[in-house]
């Protein structure tokens, strides 16, 4: 079974073990449907999906007619857009770039890696992907439209694109940034006058609700928005004997790579510390002020080419005597091969977001391994004796030195193979929803079986003439969506993996009793506290369901699952199919005085019209008329209960015997309290109201006699199903626990129905107590009822006027 651990101890069960690191507790969004299935999302050729606001080109156009600069509304340029935790205890200063200095341009030669100084946020994993990302220009120019300048039709505005779940949205921004002393506060370039990476850094801030939101986090994040593709992580000390050549193909086939040092106290560059904010302020200041003060003679103004000076966070990072830096993300910006001293020598080439602090080790820039290289090569592996922050290091020191190694694939393609193929691609929505499908590990049997889950058909086995197995390749990819926008909210990211189970032909949502007695083929490593785990594996053809959860029960949250396979496969989420059983046709009439129910009348009783309207004496009366005959096998064999029942709805409901909600509740709670193995308060006079509602078909806010006993032989066998699930006579029944007993009492739901069910029933302990159940049957009931009457051929689809 899975366990929880610590950051540093990884105890390996039987789901795979769980990898936490130290993030301070901080939940996304609640949008989207759930199990949408579409294909192929990290084609780079898809439509722009605008952000709720006017396109780039509308609002660019108009701040040009009007000969006005742009201010974005929805991002202004104020405390709310930087911090959300506190209040800072200086004053900021937002500048257009103009106000910075004389001559500013968008991107000056090239955006490229050199161009990325990392501020004090404490965003080096945002600034590693960038790195990355200048190295495929094609991507480059998908993220950052080049078509924008501070010179020709320059209106204040600018815009960048991000994968966001399965589309590419638009960011729109004003070019206002945070300044202090007239200096940037972020991320900005090597030369004073370029500004590319700095407006990047704020799109993706307001992507994110703030700038305070993009402090800690992983590479991958990063890397995935800017491409659409898949992550890959490797431990190194776990990593194949293959890994260079895996790292190799990755830098050839233009992947996005990025390795850390761990620090072995709890944090690593992947989560997000608890920090003071006023604090972290504070040390900036001291910083930017110890920079100005360091250069007072130098006079400025005017010279575009002014250094900006880099601030380099010290209180999470720390320097190691070698020059590389604990819990610091590195890009890795090439991987080559080169002759020395006459004996092959693997090397690989990382860059340091902070744009200095680099390796003195071996290969380094002034290393005494470089003298003995001819000219060529040194062009070749572009050596440079800088200090900006790029080196390169034997691929020897670099696994000895670094933690891990993330590879952001732009295509699924497989590492290892030598030549690239062809995949398809396909991916589900879906939520997690407390107390209904939010169930939990395998740790969790009574409740991990709720979990969503999707049905994966491998229907050909791969092309591959040296392997003689017959194996389906493919790769699970589980991504929780929003958890970082939704920080100030108190957000972080869940612990998530996930499970995979061979089955065969049911359609219906797996039930518990089949993953009691069921193993998994295939499952994550992990559970770790990443937005993404993704694992390869290699299946025989078959039919698997893949079960996403959360670690922890009862965590609620939305993710995409995306499979991708190298032959052709099926995903999709497993749903019910929505039907009920056994259900009595309705009738509905217009006319009281010449209604037909479609509830029998008790055959003991007079009818007048399909309603009785008759007193006890009558009844008598009509009984000795009729004889012996009228007691048919069709009457119903009366019980005490039932007599008692007569007695109680003929003294409360009056001649016309007919209830209305208030008397309704009277004759429920007087019999329902009689069963004193049933631990209840009675019914709410709402819950009655809507009874009456559901059950009057005739509309005079009423039920007679005959509709009120159909009602309480459907509450009596309800109320048996509430019991069984109802173990320790508490009088409430588990949430997670409505699906099996909507299923005894004949529904079939799907997913969101269930969902549905549990919003609106459930308490904030996710228990539902009786009234709230019978509620539920009875809404079911009606509306199954109901549909079936208007649905007059049969087909399952119904068209309803206004009235109806």
């Amino acid at each position: 079974m899975p366990s929880a651990i610590n950051a540093t101890v990884a105890q390996q069960t039987a789901a795979g073990s769980v990898l936490s690191t130290t993030f301070s507790p901080t939940a996304e969004g609640t949008s989207g449907g759930t199990g949408g299935i579409y294909s192929a999302i990290i084609s780079r050729n898809q439509p722009i999906i605008r952000v709720k606001e006017k396109t780039y080109e509308e609002l660019h156009k108009k701040c040009l007619e009007e000969n006005i600069l742009y201010e974005d509304p929805n991002f202004p340029p104020n405390e709310s857009s930087l911090f959300y935790s506190q209040k800072v205890p200086i004053k900021f200063e937002w500048k257009r770039p103009r106000e910075i200095c004389e001559n500013p341009r968008f991107i000056i030669g090239g955006a490229n890696r050199t161009d990325i100084c990392q501020g004090e946020l404490g965003d080096c994993w945002f600034l590693a992907a960038i790195a990355c990302l200048t190295l495929n220009k094609k991507l480059l120019c998908r993220v950052i439209p080049h078509d924008q300048s501070f010179i020709q039709n320059y209106a204040g505005i600018f815009h960048f694109q991000f994968w966001r779940y399965g589309d590419w949205v638009d960011v729109v921004i004003d070019d206002y940034l945070p300044t202090y002393n007239n200096q940037l506060v972020f991320t900005k370039s090597s030369q004073r006058n370029e500004f590319w990476s700095a407006l990047l850094e704020k799109a993706y801030a307001k992507l994110h609700g703030s700038y305070e939101a993009l402090k800690g986090g992983n590479t991958t994040e990063a890397m995935e928005d800017f491409t659409g593709g898949v992550t890959e992580f490797y431990e190194i000390k776990d990593a194949p004997k293959d890994i260079y050549k895996i790292m190799k193909h990755a830098i050839d086939r233009g992947s996005l790579m990025a390795s850390s040092i761990d620090d072995h106290l709890g944090f690593s560059y992947g989560s997000s510390p608890r920090s003071d904010i006023g604090e972290l302020i504070a040390r900036m200041v001291k910083n930017l002020e110890n920079a100005q003060m360091s250069n007072p003679t130098v006079d400025y103004q005017g010279v575009d080419e002014r250094p900006a000076w880099t601030i380099v966070p010290m209180q999470y990072e720390t320097r190691m005597s070698c020059g590389l830096v604990k819990g610091h993300a590195y890009s890795v910006t090439a991987v080559e091969e080169t002759i020395f001293k006459g004996e092959k020598i693997r090397l690989v080439r990382l860059r340091n977001p902070w744009g200095q602090v680099e390796w003195n080790g071996p290969w380094s820039d002034k290393s005494e391994e470089w003298n003995f290289m001819n000219e060529a090569e040194k062009i070749r592996l572009q050596h440079k004796v800088v200090e900006d922050g790029e080196f390169w290091i034997s691929f020897e020191d670099f696994m000895r030195h670094f933690t891990k190694l993330e590879i952001c694939n732009l295509t699924p393609d497989t590492l290892e193979a030598d030549k690239l193929q062809t995949w398809t691609v396909s991916v589900n929505e879906g939520r997690w929803v407390r107390g209904c499908s939010a169930g939990g590990c395998r740790n969790y049997p009574d409740t991990f079986w709720t979990n969503p889950q999707y049905r994966l058909k491998l229907l050909e086995e791969d092309d591959d003439p040296e392997d003689e197995e017959v194996i389906c390749s493919f790769l699970v990819a589980l991504m929780q969506k929003n958890r970082r926008k939704e920080r100030k909210l108190g957000a972080n990211l869940y612990t998530i993996g996930f499970a995979i189970y061979e089955m065969h032909g049911t359609k219906h949502h797996l039930q518990k009793d089949f993953f009691l007695y069921n193993a998994s083929k295939a499952r994550s490593k992990t559970y770790i506290n990443m937005r993404e785990i993704s694992e390869r594996f290699r299946l025989p053809p078959s039919e698997y369901v893949i079960i996403p959860s959360t670690y922890e029960p009862h965590q609620e949250g939305e993710f995409i699952l995306r499979v991708f396979s190298e032959k052709r496969s099926l995903s999709e989420e497993v749903e019910n199919m929505i039907e009920a059983d056994r259900l009595s046709p309705i009738i509905f009439v217009s006319d009281r005085a010449n209604s037909n129910k479609e509830l029998k009348a008790d055959e003991d009783a007079g009818k007048d019209g399909g309603k009785i309207h008759t007193d006890e004496k009558k009844v008598s009366a009509a009984r000795s008329k009729r004889g012996k005959e009228q007691h048919s096998a069709k009457a119903h064999k009366r019980t005490e209960e039932e007599n008692q029942f007569r007695n109680i709805f003929q003294q409360i409901a009056g001649d016309d015997m007919e209830i209305n909600a208030e008397e309704l509740r009277n004759v429920l709670n007087n019999v329902v309290k009689k069963h004193k193995d049933l631990k209840t308060e009675g019914f709410e006079l709402e819950s009655c109201r809507s009874m009456i509602a559901l059950m009057d078909t005739d509309g005079s806010g009423k039920i007679n006699f005959d509709e009120f006993r159909h009602l309480w032989d459907k509450i009596k066998s309800w109320q048996k199903i509430f019991k069984h699930y109802d173990t320790d006579h508490s009088g409430t029944i588990n949430s997670y626990e409505m699906r099996n007993a909507v299923n005894d009492a004949g529904f079939r739901l799907n997913n969101q129905l269930y969902d549905i069910i549990t919003m609106r029933y459930a308490d904030k302990n996710m228990n539902i107590d009786f009234d709230s159940f019978i509620c539920c049957f009875v809404r079911l009931d009606a509306m199954f009822r109901a549909f079936h009457a208007f649905d007059k051929d049969g087909d399952g689809i119904i068209k309803l006027n206004v009235l109806e």
